[in-house]
């Protein structure tokens, strides 16, 4: 941890609180959304303010210290804390400011996506991004981005003007298309490997209300539902985006009662076109089976983004499986309906995210995000407030993933992985990319300090560091 005087030197510069063992407010803010990761650092640096992030950068360099970065403490694998290290706390780091002249929105590294919705809907934009307000804004952008208007919109990243940014060695600097280019590259989903971005620079799109909401079927009908949403998908107006879940429905409103806690297939929708060819759109989805619920209708987009918000409050077990999906065959939809209809417990779930459309339409070396070829993201996730039961549904996901995976296109979405998957997962998820990102981290990070993520290693020496 380094000397006692040296510490004492690194709190008293900060603006932000030190938090150490003990220390009121510690247990608190080391924990993170899953409450399966359970780790105790040395160190919690609450930074208020850029020079805050550049001292505890400077003094973790110091003293050799692991260190974390933490934004919104969303990630899968919980890799925003570590245990016995530093952990650069950007939570206090909240504002967002709209230009509604450039449609632009100046995001702080700790801030949630509720934040960005609820100041960017004041003047009718938006930027996709996830499909929970809870997230947090630097975790999803770096990975990539998914979300209710990928199809529309494009990635997070794509969205991503310039991003402000604090290196391994403590310098501060811009990455933009006209400044550190490389560094612009790589940090559109290649994760925190390159340094702490302290705030981004987003375009905002004109989505003010949407036509949106859940509509569930019995899953008698999961596999003609799966066909006509695979056919569908490949080939909707990208104003239109979808997602394929398997649920258990919740017990409460607006579900009705005979539906409730019932195992159930659906899609989520969102459609953010024209509202007067919202019907011409979605003819074809009308000749999908008859569904048991349907909840479509206009919505402000922030209520969109937060809808499930109160089915997974942070603190629960979770364990995430995912891979990237080219082609939905009849035989991987077989195998979706049979392991889908198992789900371990009543917030357990898996679900298919479009990544086509104008996300598609980016070349596949324009960003560090390699699948421009996929057609979802999947996502199996088992979820419980018990951790009596994380064997149980942690067997139900491993099994669901392995009969799947050879349908896949190998490689996944990094903000859906856990920690422990390994480098040639990693690798596998970034294809032939992972050449370019790995010199680009030789550049700004050759020591590999910023580690405790999925980890691209430096190019050209094998570092004494290994990824945590």
């Amino acid at each position: 941890m380094g000397n006692a005087a040296s510490m004492e030197k690194f709190k008293a510069g900060l603006r932000g609180e030190l938090l150490q063992p003990g220390s009121p407010g510690y247990d608190t803010a080391r924990k993170v959304y899953n409450a399966m990761i359970d780790r105790r650092p040395a160190l919690i640096a609450r930074c208020k303010d850029v020079a805050d992030v550049i001292a505890s950068v400077r003094f973790a360099g110091e003293t050799g210290m692991l260190t974390a970065v933490r934004g919104g403490g969303h990630n899968a694998g919980g890799l925003g804390i570590c245990d016995d290290g530093l952990v650069i706390d950007l939570s206090s780091m909240n504002g967002v400011r709209v230009d509604p002249w450039a449609k632009t929105i100046r995001v702080e590294g700790g801030c949630t996506w509720g934040g960005v919705d609820h100041a960017s809907h004041a003047f009718g934009l938006a930027t996709p991004a996830g499909i929970l307000s809870t997230t947090g804004v630097g975790g999803l952008t770096l990975g990539g981005g998914l979300g209710h208007l990928t199809r529309k919109c494009g990635l997070t990243i794509d969205n991503l003007l310039a991003a402000d940014m604090v290196l391994a060695d403590g310098r501060f600097v811009t990455a933009s298309a006209e400044q550190n280019p490389d560094l612009f590259w790589a940090v559109r989903g290649g994760g925190g490997n390159f340094g702490i971005v302290t705030s981004f620079l987003f375009r905002g799109h004109p989505v003010h209300t949407v036509l949106a909401g859940p509509t569930l079927w019995e899953l008698e009908h999961a596999p003609e539902v799966l066909q006509r949403y695979r056919d569908f998908i490949n080939t909707a107006p990208e104003e239109i985006n979808g997602f394929f879940l398997f649920l258990s429905v919740p017990p409460g409103p607006p579900f009705p009662e005979p539906l409730h806690n019932r195992k159930m297939c659906g899609i989520v929708w969102c459609y953010a076109g024209p509202p007067d060819r919202f019907e011409e759109t979605f003819r074809p989805v009308r000749r999908f089976p008859q569904p048991a619920f349907d909840m479509i209708g206009p919505m402000p987009y922030p209520a969109l983004q937060s809808m499930f918000d109160g089915l997974y409050p942070p603190g629960q077990q979770w364990y995430w499986k995912a891979d990237f999906i080219k082609e939905l065959g009849d035989e991987a939809i077989r195998l979706h309906v049979e392991h889908g209809s198992k789900l371990p417990t009543p917030q357990s779930t898996m679900h298919l995210y479009p990544v086509n459309g104008a996300a598609r339409r980016v070349e596949g070396n324009a960003t560090a995000w390699s699948y421009r070829d996929a057609t979802w993201a999947e996502v199996i996730v088992g979820v419980d407030p018990d951790p009596s039961n994380n064997e149980r549904m942690t067997r139900w996901a491993n099994a669901y993933w392995n009969a799947l995976h050879p349908h896949s296109a190998g490689g996944a979405y990094v903000n859906f992985m856990m920690h422990d998957e390994g480098q040639e997962r990693v690798k596998a998820t970034y294809r032939g990319n992972y050449e370019r990102l790995a010199k680009v981290k030789a550049m700004y990070d050759p020591e590999n300090f910023f580690r405790v993520n999925q980890n691209i290693q430096p190019a050209g020496k094998k570092s004494s560091r290994s990824a945590a």
